[in-house]
Parts: structure tokens; C-alpha cells; sequence
């Protein structure tokens, strides 16, 4: 097995790096530079691009549970931790892109947010977004738990949450653990009570987010609110 540092200079992740700037990484290249090296008989770039392909990308790598990251060879908890480490700093990142703009008005970034909450949970999870007469962030609730594939609605607990903290609006998500984001019948049948709920106090249903593995799908963008 031939040795990174025997790599001509451009091919080596951290010379690329230095050279291109950090957006010139592949996937594997920025795993391998987190890692640092390789296992007996692979080098880095080699073992990042399999353990990749393990996850389905580096989505599904970031986003898996920590027990199933240690099953694969060379992942102790080290490694583990750096690799929920990153995935945590990420959330907290769009978090802080949304909360410093008017990104909760923007379809696309809430997406982008709630897919990084809710795209590793193995269950389905039903999520409240309060938010002030400005449409800024007054909290993030996941407020329902439920089965691999069901997860139990109470309107009256959303809207005693909104009470508590003042919303002004309310964005709803959940997520689909089976895969496909496409929202159901009963999806629908929910979200039109719960908007009939809210807006008995005068609170605004802004959207309602289905999490899947591809895009995330927005109510108010299919017309369904």
C-alpha cells in the first residue's frame, strides 16, 4: 500500500486544501483529513471514501446512531465523538443562520435546518417551531414521539406550548423514517386541525415540513395550507 504522504502534493487532502481551499475536497478527502489516517492495509482517503459508502454519504455517516458507527472497524469512540461533534456544530450553525436573518420566512433554509434535526431520528418525531411577530425563533420543541412510523398529535398541548412562550407563529415538521417525505392523507387531515386550532388564538401556521431522505417537503410550497 502506497502511503498518502507518497501522493503527489495536489492529490494529498490537506496540500489540496491549502492549495484550493477547503471547498475543493471531495467528501472523502474532508473525512479524511478529520481522520487523520487509515486502518492496517488502507489508507485514509481509501477507508473514508468506504466507510461513505457504508452510510449511503456523508449524510447518513453524520446522521447515524452512535452504536452503528462503532460496529465498523476503526470507529472507537473517539472518532465517534468527533464525528457527533461535527454533526452538533452544524445544527447549531443554521440555527444561528436562521435566528440572525429572516431565514424562518425562507422555505428553503427551514428546511435545510429541520432536515439536519431530524433526518438521523430512527423514530418519527413531531416538532413545533415558536416563533415572535417577526417570524424569529423563540424555540425549537420536539413535542411528539411515536413508532417507527406514527407519531400522536394533541392540539392542545401545541397551543398551551404557544401560550407559554407568546408565539406569535408556529412552523410544524416531522419527519418519515421509512425514506419518502410525501406527505399523507393523515399528514393533511392533521395539519388542517391543527391549523383550525390555532387559529382560534389568533396564531399564525406559517408551514408544515415533511422530512424524508431526499428534500424536505413544504406544505405552504405544495399549496396545502
Amino acid at each position: 500500500m502506497v502511503s498518502v504522504k507518497e501522493w503527489p502534493l495536489q492529490e494529498r487532502p490537506r496540500e489540496k486544501m491549502a492549495e484550493l481551499g477547503v471547498a475543493a475536497l471531495s467528501d472523502a478527502e474532508l473525512l479524511a483529513i478529520m481522520l487523520g489516517t487509515g486502518v492496517r492495509g488502507k489508507d485514509v482517503v481509501t477507508y473514508a471514501r468506504e466507510l461513505l459508502n457504508a452510510f449511503d454519504g456523508i449524510g447518513g455517516m453524520l446522521g447515524a446512531p452512535a452504536a452503528l458507527l462503532l460496529e465498523q472497524p476503526g470507529l472507537g469512540p473517539a472518532r465517534v465523538m468527533q464525528l457527533q461533534v461535527i454533526m452538533e456544530m452544524s445544527r447549531r450553525y443554521l440555527a444561528w443562520q436562521l435566528k440572525r436573518s429572516e431565514g424562518f420566512t425562507q422555505p428553503s433554509m427551514v428546511g435545510d435546518y429541520l432536515t439536519a434535526q431530524l433526518r438521523h431520528q430512527q423514530r418519527e418525531v413531531f416538532v413545533v417551531l415558536l416563533l415572535d411577530s417577526q417570524h424569529r425563533l423563540l424555540k425549537y420543541v420536539e413535542l411528539f414521539q411515536g413508532t417507527i412510523n406514527a407519531a400522536p398529535v394533541y392540539p392542545r398541548e401545541i397551543i398551551k406550548l404557544v401560550m407559554q412562550h407568546n408565539a406569535a407563529a408556529v412552523i410544524l415538521a416531522h419527519n418519515h423514517p421509512s425514506g419518502v417525505a410525501e406527505p399523507s392523507q393523515a399528514d393533511q387531515r392533521v395539519t388542517e386541525r391543527l391549523k383550525k386550532a390555532l387559529n382560534m388564538i389568533d396564531v399564525a401556521l406559517l408551514d408544515h415540513f415533511v422530512i424524508g431522505s431526499g428534500a424536505p417537503v413544504s406544505f405552504a410550497e405544495r399549496g396545502l395550507l
